[in-house]
């Protein structure tokens, strides 16, 4: 979908809604950056959805859990800059919803899943995740980037063709 079939007001919101989901990716990456003793560990172990085995054993493991520490706190932090700027917007919004999907398979609102973290609501099946990853879809879907972030001056420059040179008279 271009940019240009979407109606100003719209492409706002989409930029509003783009520049909001960098902003909450951007503060939890900075946020666990800046913790000295943040991990994931206790997240990976209290796992109780399909990939439950496989959080486990990430959090068992000491190199795993580093570069699963490393990945997290990183990812989050530039797929928020890459959205807040709209720059590579749309690689940025799939990496996001990569990220949401294991957060969200880690801890799925599913019957007959309880968990020991507390948690914010009483959800079945759709919970903030989920609606985070179907905005960041619809985001990659526009290219939201191309209307108002860097995207559209690396468009711009990229959609450019060299103009073929000037013939000459024999």
């Amino acid at each position: 979908m271009s940019p240009h079939t979407l109606s100003r007001p719209a492409l706002i919101a989409l930029t509003l809604l783009r520049v909001a989901i960098g902003w909450h990716f951007l503060y939890e990456g900075i946020a666990k950056l800046s913790a000295v003793s943040w991990s994931a560990a206790g997240y990976l172990r209290q796992a109780r959805g399909p990939l439950a085995g496989f959080f486990r054993s990430l959090a068992e493991q000491p190199n795993l859990l580093d570069t699963a520490n490393l990945v997290t706190m990183w990812g989050l932090t530039v797929v928020g800059l890459l959205l807040i700027l709209g720059l590579f917007t749309r690689l940025a919004s799939l990496a996001g919803m990569a990220f949401v999907l294991l957060f969200y398979l880690a801890a799925p609102p599913w019957v007959g899943y309880f968990y020991a973290l507390p948690s914010e609501g009483s959800y079945l099946i759709v919970n903030k995740n989920l609606v985070e990853v179907c905005a960041l879809l619809v985001i990659m879907m526009t290219g939201s980037g191309r209307f108002a972030g860097l995207d559209r001056i690396l468009h711009g420059l990229l959609a450019r063709t060299p103009r073929p040179a000037p013939a000459h008279p024999v």
